[in-house]
């Protein structure tokens, strides 16, 4: 549902927007100061956009536009690149695919191309598909040994269940193994449309030149809408691992958020903050400075396009993790009831200072840039959205927390999980879903 929460939102003066005839978006934001350029093509294809079947599919497609094209092989591919200084990467997330190149400004003509021939040009050869499938394999027994991935891929899960929201970006092992290049191809051929890619660059560019470069490159890209994406619905739950080679319990909190395109999602941004950005902050001050029940914990809202989360997070040790979560509801409550004037304006001044250095990385700007070209058609002003934020009142704020706490409540717990964390998980959080 669509917030009516009041917004001021414009576009940033330097960054200059075109939608090319067939759909693609082509984003330059002009930073002068800069020698370097970076490049970025996103495509909206993720694991939020795939089947159970084929869960992971977005990832290897990443891996394996790389492996070699109509004129390059995986060889020349990286050589291209590196002969000019540059480097060139990718990688994969829930909501989109992005393919990068960072180099000298003088050579942007090149990296369009270079990146266009690998968006647009790879054949994904069967013998690479198979050599590159072990290393993907390689890549997955680290993230499933790794109890706070673990902890993370089960959040999801009891998050959203069997939705495409629920799933992890990197697959699992099964569709890992019989994921073909025919299944690459047609993910691609339905992916891949101009529709759903932002060429997108930041540095001392000529915007002008630079949406020419993407009309000669990418102007030809085949057109056509993806399919529509259903909101997942929150589910909650517990999810348990436990893990014999983890001497850590691993825990994730959570509570469903607003997505991206309603404004109401801003509150719930000033919230996390307030709660656990910052040593001074109450998760971090009681958590790790005052009671050593932890040396990591944070809080966060991940706000996407689709869906948005509050999570709470920590790494403890098995004997103290009961009186971390005893903590942890404490401070939901306490939140709830009063909002410190101090705190709020500490968190609110955090989040301007987080916008204002977007701004100076040139990756991080040109992501959220992408996304919000996505979500809201545009990049959004970061004068704006610091304003906003300053806007979210004190009020606004103990709301998030008083719905969080009527709310079904999503918790993982990964690693060396003692049966009491869990039995104290159930009942701080009220919950009686069974751990699996």
């Amino acid at each position: 549902m669509q917030s009516d929460i009041p917004c001021r939102s414009s576009s940033p003066a330097d960054t200059h927007l075109v939608t090319l005839a067939n759909g693609v978006r082509a984003l330059a934001i002009q930073q002068p100061w800069r020698q370097s350029v970076n490049l970025s093509v996103f495509i909206r294809a993720g694991s939020l956009h795939e089947s159970k079947r084929l869960n992971g599919i977005s990832h290897v497609v990443e891996h394996m536009a790389f492996k070699g094209t109509h004129t390059r092989d995986c060889q020349r591919i990286n050589l291209d690149a590196e002969l000019l200084g540059a480097e060139v990467n990718a990688h994969t997330d829930k909501d989109h695919t992005a393919f990068h190149i960072d180099g000298m400004a003088a050579n942007l003509p090149a990296f369009v191309a270079q990146l266009a021939d690998i968006v647009l040009n790879s054949t994904f050869p069967e013998t690479e598909l198979e050599r590159e499938r072990q290393v993907i394999l390689h890549e997955f027994t680290e993230f499933d040994e790794d109890p706070s991935a673990t902890a993370f891929r089960l959040f999801d899960r009891a998050c959203y269940g069997q939705h495409p929201a629920g799933q992890p970006v990197i697959g699992n092992r099964a569709n890992l193994r019989r994921i073909t290049r025919a299944d690459l191809l047609a993910y691609v051929a339905q992916r891949y449309t101009a529709s759903q890619v932002v060429v997108a660059v930041a540095g001392p560019v000529d915007p002008e030149a630079f949406t020419r470069q993407v009309e000669t490159h990418f102007g030809a890209m085949p057109g056509g809408a993806a399919p529509a994406l259903d909101e997942p619905a929150w589910l909650g739950g517990l999810k348990l691992r436990r893990m014999a080679t983890s001497s850590q319990c691993h825990s994730v909190v959570g509570y469903a958020a607003p997505a991206l395109h309603d404004a109401a999602h801003l509150p719930w941004t000033v919230a996390a903050a307030l709660l656990g950005e910052g040593m001074s902050s109450p998760l971090l001050d009681q958590i790790r400075e005052r009671r050593g029940l932890a040396y990591y914990t944070a809080c966060s809202a991940d706000i996407g396009p689709l869906m948005g989360q509050f999570v709470v997070e920590a790494a403890t040790a098995p004997e103290q993790a009961s009186e971390y979560l005893t903590e942890v509801a404490q401070l939901l409550h306490q939140q709830a009831a009063s909002t410190d004037a101090v705190g709020l304006q500490r968190a609110r001044n955090q989040l301007a200072v987080r916008a204002l250095r977007t701004l100076e990385q040139p990756t991080r700007r040109l992501e959220a840039a992408a996304q919000e070209v996505f979500v809201f058609g545009r990049p959004r002003d970061t004068a704006d959205h610091i304003a906003n934020l300053q806007a979210v009142t004190a009020d606004a704020v103990r709301a998030v927390f008083a719905t969080m706490l009527a709310s079904p409540v999503a918790i993982a717990l990964a690693g060396s999980v003692p049966a009491a964390a869990r039995i104290q998980a159930e009942a701080l959080f009220g919950h009686a879903a069974a751990a699996r």
